[in-house]
């Protein structure tokens, strides 16, 4: 796995070149700085760790993954061991419950190849991944951009994008996930590299912390 903090050389770099383009994005790469690159490996525990975050905080989603994770409950054999009141009381919903288990089963059975999904083309991933229930945009395309490296995701739907990019353009108004879709056109095929920025923003101005990009954040 590549060093953090060659990626986030690399991302620097990146960054600069769109930056030449945008002044709005040169503009917060000189507020906060290039944001650190976190990679994680491809497989069932990272895809159901994002399934784990959607709709709550980091904080909580790190507590309920502490709990899972203790009681041998984040690869598919030992969640599809576990009855659902079990995994209740470790903090998964039924909804979650339900998206685990279908993603277990179709690991366990070879029908789903988490890791060969790097060779694939974006949208066959995406179509993939929000075939199984629970698993929506958000959720297939940070599981692509943290463990697939996919150089292109622009999250729209995520709130805190949609805030940051209010931040960036000074806008009156968070806009909505197509406007942020059309404001972003202009940075591919890199969107990765400006969605990792501009969480960094949010997270400087509000003092939050997202999906772990930001974990240098004093």
């Amino acid at each position: 796995m590549a060093d953090p903090e060659f990626l986030r050389a690399e991302m620097a770099r990146t960054l600069s070149e769109i930056g030449g383009r945008d002044a709005a994005v040169a503009r917060a790469l000189e507020e906060v700085g290039p944001p650190l690159v976190k990679r994680d490996p491809p497989g069932f525990r990272t895809l159901f760790h994002t399934v784990v975050a959607q709709h709550v905080s980091t904080a909580s989603a790190s507590a309920v993954w502490g709990r899972l994770e203790a009681a041998g409950a984040v690869d598919p054999g030992g969640l599809l061991k576990m009855d659902d009141d079990r995994l209740g009381t470790l903090g998964l919903t039924r909804a979650k419950m339900r998206t685990a288990r279908a993603i277990s089963e179709a690991v366990a059975s070879g029908s789903l190849d988490l890791v060969q999904m790097a060779s694939e083309p974006s949208d066959m991933v995406m179509e993939k991944l929000t075939s199984f229930p629970g698993i929506g945009r958000w959720t297939a395309e940070i599981y692509r951009m943290f463990a697939l490296a996919d150089a292109d995701v622009f999250p729209s739907g995520d709130v805190a994008i949609r805030e940051a990019i209010r931040m960036l353009d000074d806008l009156p108004e968070r806009p909505a996930p197509k406007a942020c879709d059309a404001r972003a056109g202009s940075w591919r095929p890199n969107r990765s590299a400006v969605t990792l920025l501009l969480w960094r923003l949010y997270c400087i101005r509000t003092g939050r912390r997202v999906m772990g990009v930001t974990d240098d954040l004093v």
